[in-house]
């Protein structure tokens, strides 16, 4: 893993830098590939709060390079590497890079996002006390998500409901049309 120190921002004279978002910072080493970097910044609720987790950079790029891996067999991605050793020479010469970045290929993003609730808890539940729906699908009293109707109490199906980035037009909007999915765990 990373070194111990803290990155809450990363800033490279030789790296031309594409996007700063609330938690990864994205470089462009080639017209054709992505340096994307996790820092330490920790963020809720599309806001980057004042106090970073040491490492947390380094764990969230394990966690992407572990599903990456785990589902190729299953779909394409854009992961090329997240071996330090492996990235574009201007990338080697920043150790603090090592074990918080993936050089990917640059792609045109599909700005697609949910929520998988396997309880129901925080916004789900705020919206379902006082509406009886999550992101405007009504959930029958029934529901394996809600029977128990408990604060967060373990459900017996998952559900995944759309959810969207600040950036991206209006949420409460755009969940309107779409339906909540929910599955068995």
């Amino acid at each position: 893993m990373a070194g111990t120190s803290t990155v809450t921002e990363t800033n490279f004279d030789d790296l031309p830098l594409l996007y700063r978002g609330k938690v990864r910072d994205v470089y462009q080493p080639s017209e054709s590939e992505l340096l994307l970097v996790a820092t330490d910044r920790l963020s809720a609720f599309d806001c980057i709060l004042p106090t970073p987790i040491r490492l947390k950079g380094s764990v969230l790029t394990s966690l992407s390079v572990f599903w990456f891996g785990k589902l190729s067999s299953a779909r394409n991605n854009h992961l090329i590497t997240a071996d330090f050793d492996q990235m574009p020479e201007p990338a080697r010469r920043h150790e603090e890079l090592r074990g918080r970045s993936m050089l990917v290929k640059k792609t045109k993003v599909f700005p697609v996002e949910c929520v998988v609730r396997g309880y129901l808890e925080g916004s789900g539940w705020k919206d379902y006390q006082a509406t009886g729906e999550i992101c405007s699908h009504r959930l029958r009293r029934s529901s394996p998500l809600v029977s128990r109707r408990q604060r967060c109490r373990r459900a017996t199906c998952w559900s995944c409901s759309p959810s969207c980035r600040r950036r991206i037009a209006s949420c409460c909007a755009a969940c309107a049309t779409r339906r909540t999915s929910t599955r068995s765990i």
